[in-house]
């Protein structure tokens, strides 16, 4: 009889234990299946209590629906941020005949919903929700309408997860889920309250969700130290070939630069990413960054800053706040700059730092190599052989060695736990959680495998009868139960069956039998044989017998007459 405690049991905790329990060394999973039973009896406990608080209930048997309308808000998000942004401050008006359409796929939707329940016709309910919302109201409220949505999602998914994990202190200290989920929620606040570019680090969700992605950051992770070491090993030899090329080529190591724009281009990038175009910006906060050390804008007095601020708004309409003067000195060398249209060149070698950052900028990522970038040497030159050795070392060495091993690592990390994944869920298919019998051992059985599995060594039914012991009073325990409760007590597995079952045994046995019936028929048939061979050698004994006795019988007569006739004869001579 099955404990009525165990009906608590959540099918998202059955899922785990079937999919993520360890095999130990003799290739069987109840090592790690009986390590969990304790949690797993801890948490039928609690889910019994949640029973008792019907909100909270309530709440946490729909965790993964949070999670998905929490994720389909942020991917939502993010494409009308991207779509949209800078936002301007009147929004277009729609026709009517959209308009309309919009209204009438709604009810469509909506009234497909309420017949037919749909987890992809309530995300375009949601998805035409939005969009009537954005025509209505605005992108401004919507993002706000959005944001709030998200928070309050991600609140139920937390109150859920709790829920169903429980509230015990030492569950959540050592529980990384939880730390994740707390991150997500900062991030959608931020996203609500600083800016909507926080909204963006949501979309990482995706690796958490999809197994396959989360195996690509397992394939960089799982062998980190090797790749660490190899990456160290990249920089020393970057090192290495940084100090030969500044003792020998730093000549070599000119570069084309962009000129730099007149104007402050760090304040103006700094203010657009603050100021959506169209919109003006506080003449406060432009005063401020004035007035901390910009030192594009040392140079104006205070008249030119405060004229700056007065006006910032058609500054920001003309010229983005670029806040040196048209007249000034640097604004004509650079105007003569751009009109020049040659190429800016700058030595990148002149000192030690210097170089070994642009052999790690330029070298790493060009594929042939720091040679591609540097300047052409002439075949006249003193050092035009060795810079073809320091050319082709470095692009053997650095690019085809040391990188194709750190991508090499990660690789074959991957194509590894693929093929985990493929064995695992091979050995789910075709291989008992419990005995860890092969379905090929039940081909040509009386018990199928399926039937096997299913019946004579469920997993859960383990489970429950652990259980059972465990709530039962043992004054009541029957002798199998006394024994397996010595076993659980003493964290022993003597009582699994391992490479065995008993349908297989029965089998045997009654393979037993056959062979001896069949043994037993045909020693009576050959009984039977020998019987029939001997009645017959008795008859043709018998027969032989007759035979003799005639052919004797026939000679003595045949005696007796020649005798007499020979007796007659001698007479009549006589």
């Amino acid at each position: 009889q099955v404990p009525p405690i165990c009906n608590y049991l959540t099918k998202t905790s059955k899922l785990k234990v079937l999919y993520t329990a360890e095999r130990d060394e003799q290739g069987s999973k109840v090592t790690d299946f009986f390590a969990r039973t304790d949690d797993l009896f801890n948490e039928m406990i609690w889910q019994k209590k949640l029973r008792d608080n019907p909100l909270l209930y309530a709440i946490s048997r729909n965790m993964p629906l949070w999670g998905y309308i929490v994720f389909l808000l942020a991917v939502i998000t993010n494409v009308l941020v991207g779509l949209f942004y800078p936002f301007p401050l009147v929004e277009e008006e729609v026709s009517t005949s959209v308009s309309v359409f919009i209204w009438l796929l709604l009810v469509i939707l909506g009234s497909m919903c309420y017949l037919t329940p749909n987890s992809k016709i309530i995300s375009l309910l949601v998805v035409c929700g939005i969009v009537r919302l954005k025509i209505t109201a605005g992108m401004n409220f919507t993002l706000t309408f959005l944001g709030f949505c998200q928070v309050l999602g991600k609140g139920m998914f937390l109150v859920s997860y709790l829920g169903n994990r429980g509230f015990k202190r030492e569950n959540l200290k050592k529980d990384v889920d939880l730390f994740y989920h707390n991150l997500y929620m900062i991030f959608c606040i931020l996203g609500l309250v600083v800016h909507n570019f926080f909204y963006s680090i949501l979309m990482l969700d995706i690796i958490m969700r999809e197994e396959t992605l989360l195996n690509v950051i397992k394939s960089v992770t799982r062998n980190g130290k090797s790749i660490w070491l190899t990456t160290v090993l990249a920089i020393i030899l970057v090192y290495l070939f940084s100090v030969l090329a500044y003792l020998l080529f730093r000549d070599d190591f000119v570069l084309e630069v962009d000129s730099t724009p007149p104007g402050m281009p760090l304040l103006t990038a700094f203010l657009s990413s603050l100021n959506p175009a169209g919109t003006e910006p506080d003449p406060e906060l432009v005063s401020n960054m004035m007035r901390e050390g910009m030192e594009t804008c040392a140079a104006y007095s205070e008249e030119e800053l405060a004229a700056l601020t007065m006006d910032c708004a058609q500054l920001w309409d003309d010229v983005k706040c670029a806040c040196l003067p048209q007249n000034s000195e640097s604004t004509e060398v650079a105007a003569e700059e751009e009109d020049d249209g040659e190429p800016h060149m700058v030595r990148m070698c002149d000192t030690l730092f210097l170089c070994i950052v642009t052999t790690l900028n330029q070298g790493l990522r060009n594929g042939g190599g720091i040679g591609d970038v540097l300047r052409r040497a002439n075949v006249t030159e003193l050092l035009f052989f060795p810079r073809i050795l320091y050319d082709m070392c470095f692009f053997f060495v650095v690019i085809i060695i040391v990188l194709n091993l750190i991508f090499g690592v990660i690789i074959d990390t991957f194509a590894d736990l693929r093929s985990e994944k493929q064995e695992k869920d091979e050995i789910l298919r075709n291989t008992c959680f419990i005995c860890s019998l092969d379905r090929g051992a039940f081909d040509n059985k009386t018990v199928s495998f399926e039937e096997h599995f299913r019946m004579e060594h469920n997993l859960w039914h383990y489970l429950y009868f652990i259980v059972l012991i465990k709530v039962k009073d043992p004054t009541e325990f029957t002798g199998p139960e006394s024994y397996v409760y010595e076993m659980v007590k003493n964290k022993k597995l003597d009582w699994f069956p391992r490479m065995r079952a008993m349908s297989l045994c029965s089998d045997e046995a009654e393979s037993d039998q056959n062979e001896y019936r069949d043994l037993k028929l045909s020693l009576e048939s050959t009984k039977n044989l020998v019987e029939a061979l001997s009645t017959q050698l008795f008859e043709l004994k018998d027969q032989m017998t007759q035979q003799r006795k005639q052919k004797q019988r026939t000679s003595l007569l045949g005696g007796i007459t020649s005798n007499q006739s020979l007796n007659l004869g001698q007479s009549s001579s006589n």
